[in-house]
């Protein structure tokens, strides 16, 4: 580990980063030339005391999940992740067309929604980065682990993740389920992840197997939806995507038009926040 290269790359990154990068506003008597490390460390998950001890060439060596939600809250290219790796003493995680690592653009586009539920997902289903309204609608998605990161496997093996749709959707939203899916194995190509998600499934859940025979295919994302949050009941949205060139990441916006129910339970929900909620049961 390199702490003196590691403390100055992390300096020089967030002060070359402005509050507009990221979607702070300016208050009138800010003096900081670039980002504060609290604010860093807000955008990265983490304590600032941890932050700022790396900055400071103390504390332990940073664990790779530590190094990605950092190169995350810096808003680092690839190739500046793959340095942040080796100046911490680890191996940079191998390149693939498919990447966990949130590309800039959307990045960039989700840190200026802040009135609105958003969230960038993977091919996989993995949610890659939620903004606050997201995690008080949804549910924080960042607990997942493993296979259970991907929306595709939670819905056929973990109950809770229908609770989020009225029933009569369900059977619409598993044939939707399976299509993502196999359009992920036919994008990836030779990359095993998604077929060892797809083995696992076939393993677990007959549901699956069954309507995966079904050979349907397609990246789909409702136009209008209906969701149920556990306290407020059925909200109605109004779904947007975008999706990068090569289809590997998508960022999803959640918005209701004004005056209508679902805008007020949003509005709700932007004022309470994840005080109540954040712990409530997700899916997308």
């Amino acid at each position: 580990m390199d702490r003196d290269g590691l403390a100055d790359f992390l300096r020089r990154r967030r002060e070359t980063l402005q509050p507009g990068d990221v979607g702070m506003t300016v208050g009138p008597r800010r003096r900081a030339t670039g980002l504060r490390r609290e604010e860093v460390a807000s955008l990265s998950g983490m304590s600032t005391d941890y932050y700022a001890r790396l900055e400071q060439r103390r504390g332990p060596r940073p664990s790779e999940q530590m190094l990605l939600a950092i190169a995350r809250g810096l808003r680092l290219s690839i190739d500046e992740r793959d340095h942040l790796f080796r100046l911490a003493g680890h191996t940079p995680p191998v390149r693939s067309r498919r990447s966990d690592h949130v590309s800039p653009p959307l990045m960039r586009v989700l840190d200026r929604l802040e009135d609105t539920p958003a969230l960038i997902l993977s091919d996989l289903g993995e949610t890659l980065v939620q903004n606050r309204l997201a995690v008080a609608l949804l549910g924080d998605h960042s607990r997942f682990t493993g296979p259970e990161r991907s929306g595709f496997y939670r819905w056929f093996t973990d109950p809770d993740e229908r609770r989020r749709y009225p029933e009569d959707a369900h059977e619409h939203q598993t044939r939707q389920q399976a299509a993502g899916l196999r359009a992920a194995v036919t994008l990836r190509g030779d990359d095993p992840r998604a077929g060892e998600l797809v083995a696992d499934l076939l393993a677990r859940s007959p549901e699956f197997a069954a309507v995966w025979d079904l050979h349907e295919v397609g990246q789909r994302f409702d136009e209008h939806k209906t969701l149920i949050h556990p306290e407020l009941g059925p909200i109605e949205v109004d779904c947007q995507v975008l999706l990068t060139q090569d289809q590997a990441q998508v960022l999803l916006v959640l918005t209701a038009p004004p005056g209508t129910a679902g805008y007020e339970q949003l509005q709700l929900l932007s004022t309470i926040g994840t005080e109540r909620f954040g712990t409530a049961p997700s899916g997308v």
